[in-house]
């Protein structure tokens, strides 16, 4: 089947292969600059879950619903060039079925609320396999928000992503000391002169290091920094 084929080629599997990847049940951060790329990774993810006939829920604290609707768009475009697939529209019809989009305000609605609102989506037979956290502000977290998240995940095996903005690659500047536990992995998305590489801050018993992966300068899908 072709989506069986695009998972094969879907940019997550050179994450799996650079860092082991997320298990069901764990959180995940990533950080960067604004503009640098966090939301083209978070979206990979998504699609990546997608291509398995899994559910996605995309919350978004920073941007429209039209703005994540066109990334999806655009990054399952560029995936599917690689195949070669000519009824793009029709398979993004398709997978967008399993894909539900929350638009929030981070100083109205916290991450409890969020919660609330995922199990009350189960409660109506949605399981969420993969759920985005996008343009979340960690200063305004406590540990009480994030372990509400941790406590959902690991009860459904759901794979969590955040993203914050960060001008500094040091662990101790994307997150607060408090909240650093509760992340199974932290990378950040690092901007050089002509690349942008994928920093491991952290992932499971690593410590930081370059994981040798990319965003591709035209697509910004992940690629191995060759």
């Amino acid at each position: 089947m072709i989506k069986d084929e695009l998972f094969e080629r879907s940019p997550v599997r050179c994450f799996e292969k650079a860092t082991g990847g997320l298990k069901a049940g764990e959180l995940g951060l990533l950080s960067s600059k604004k503009g640098v790329g966090k939301t083209s990774v978070l979206v990979q993810f998504g699609v990546d879950t997608l291509l398995q006939d899994k559910q996605v829920v995309h919350v978004s604290f920073d941007q429209q619903s039209a703005n994540v609707i066109t990334w999806y768009q655009d990054i399952f475009t560029e995936i599917a060039k690689k195949k070669n697939v000519s009824n793009v529209s029709e398979l993004v019809s398709e997978l967008v079925r399993k894909r539900i989009i929350l638009n929030f305000n981070q100083d109205i609605i916290s991450l409890p609320h969020v919660v609330n609102t995922l199990e009350s989506l189960e409660q109506g037979g949605i399981k969420v396999d993969c759920l985005v956290i996008d343009g979340v502000n960690l200063n305004k977290l406590t540990v009480q928000d994030v372990t509400a998240i941790s406590d959902y995940a690991k009860k459904t095996g759901a794979v969590v992503w955040f993203s914050t903005s960060s001008d500094s690659g040091d662990i101790k500047d994307v997150v607060p000391h408090e909240l650093e536990s509760l992340f199974n992995a932290i990378i950040h998305l690092e901007a050089k002169s002509d690349v942008i590489e994928l920093m491991v801050l952290k992932f499971g018993a690593e410590g930081p290091h370059n994981s040798g992966l990319k965003l591709d300068s035209k697509t910004l899908l992940m690629a191995e920094n060759r």
